[in-house]
This record gives C-alpha cells, sequence and structure tokens, in this order.
C-alpha cells in the first residue's frame, strides 16, 4: 500500500484540502501577526476557542459554531481592553486565565462525549468532515476579501498607527476588523491542526520571511516609517512633494 492509494482515499483527500485551505488563509494574516506583535492574542484565542466549543457543545450540541463565536467575542474583547499594545498582552492574559476557568467548567456540565470540544485543543487533520471543510473554505475566502480590500491601510496601521491615525485612518476599526479575522482564521485552523500548531502556522512561516525580505511586496516596507519631516505619506505610497525618497528612507 503506497501513498498513491492513500492519496485516493477520501479522508486523504479532505485532509489536503483542509491544509491547504489552513494554509492559505494563515499565509495571509501572518506578516500582519508579525508585523503587529500579536503572536500572545493567536495564543490566546486559540486556547479560548475551546471554551466557545464547549458552550456550543451544552446548549445545542454545536460546537464548532460556539468556538467561532467564542473566538470573535473573545477578540472584541481583547479589542476594547488591549486598545493599546502596552496593555494588550495583560488583557489577554487576563481574558485567558478567566476564558479558560469557564471552558473546563461548562465541559464539566456536559454528560456525552466531549471529544468535539476536545479536538479544538489537539485537532484531527485525518477526521475533517465536509461541513467543516465548508466552513474552511468560507473562512478562506472571507480572509482573502478582507486582506484584499484593506490591505494596504492595515498595513499602514499596523507600521506606524500615530501616522496612519493622522493620515485619517480608521485605526481602531482596523484593529478590530483584523482581530476578527485573526479569530476566524485561528478557530478554523484549530479544528485541523489544534491550538499548538496554529501559533507556528500563524507565526512561523512569516517569522521566517520576514528574515529574508524586509517587504511583504516589492517595494513597501514594513519594519520602517515615514521619517518625521514625512510624517504625511504613507510608507506605501509614493512621496508627495517636498518629500524625497531619501527623506522617506530615514
Amino acid at each position: 500500500m503506497g501513498i498513491g492509494f492513500l492519496v485516493q482515499q477520501p479522508f486523504a483527500q479532505d485532509a489536503l484540502l483542509a491544509a491547504a485551505l489552513v494554509a492559505v488563509s494563515c499565509g495571509l494574516i501572518g506578516p500582519f501577526v508579525v508585523t503587529r506583535g500579536m503572536a500572545f492574542a493567536v495564543h490566546g484565542i486559540a486556547e479560548l476557542a475551546f471554551t466557545g466549543a464547549a458552550a456550543g457543545l451544552l446548549i445545542n450540541n454545536t460546537p464548532v459554531v460556539g468556538a467561532l463565536a467564542g473566538a470573535v467575542a473573545v477578540a472584541g474583547l481583547i479589542a476594547l481592553l488591549g486598545g493599546r499594545q502596552s496593555e494588550r498582552d495583560s488583557a489577554i492574559g487576563v481574558i485567558l486565565a478567566f476564558g479558560m476557568g469557564i471552558g473546563v467548567l461548562l465541559l464539566g456540565f456536559y454528560q456525552g462525549f466531549a471529544t468535539a470540544a476536545t479536538n479544538i485543543l489537539f485537532g484531527n487533520i485525518l477526521g475533517v468532515s465536509g461541513s467543516q471543510l465548508v466552513v474552511l473554505l468560507v473562512i478562506a475566502v472571507v480572509v482573502a476579501a478582507v486582506m484584499g480590500i484593506w490591505y494596504r491601510p492595515l498595513l499602514f496601521a499596523s507600521v506606524d498607527p500615530e501616522a496612519a491615525e493622522a493620515r485619517g485612518v480608521p485605526v481602531r476599526g482596523l484593529g478590530l476588523l483584523f482581530l476578527v479575522v485573526l479569530a476566524l482564521t485561528v478557530t478554523g485552523a484549530a479544528q485541523v491542526v489544534g491550538t499548538l500548531l496554529v501559533l507556528s502556522l500563524a507565526i512561523t512561516p512569516a517569522a521566517a520571511a520576514q528574515r529574508l525580505s524586509a517587504s511583504p511586496r516589492s517595494g513597501c516596507p514594513p519594519a520602517r516609517s515615514p521619517s518625521p519631516r514625512c510624517r504625511s505619506c504613507s510608507p506605501c505610497s509614493p512621496p508627495t512633494a517636498g518629500c524625497s525618497s531619501a527623506s522617506r528612507a530615514t
């Protein structure tokens, strides 16, 4: 029995398709996670998806819907309590401790098999169902659409939020939007690879790519911000009048 035989099996094809969808979603958000310094947010949202799954399992036996709802709620709490980067990690730590305790408590009230909830923690790529594939496909489409529409302002807000806010970019709104997209991606991926590997998928490839290239796309350096003499320019737009290329590279 060779690998060709295994690839022909429906469960293996579903697993490969799920892995491809997760890779697309995580690959799109990964550079922004690294640039915005939100590695701990990925971990917190992934862990607290378990709490939502336990609640969904207890209420109407729908752990996937519960996990998605819980992750989005956590994203909103992180945006509300951790608006500043200096406050974000503390807010995530408090929410993580509280949420995990609630998740274990809710799971204790469930009388049936809790495999669907614990799969959020450990994942099961060979047990991906058709409904899970649909959810992963919808998440990948949503992530691609958001990144395609809001790429430039989101990148500007990630690189230099103060300059972006001065230019009229809705920094807080974009931060909340990104957290929601991150929550959807992390929750969908956690069902397949587990919470620990979600952290690796969302961070490691982007961090490695950033060591090889200073830009998520050519000519748009995310690690630099405009100089004080050129504060009105976006780092991803051509220099305006009175703003030389040399001053932008300072």
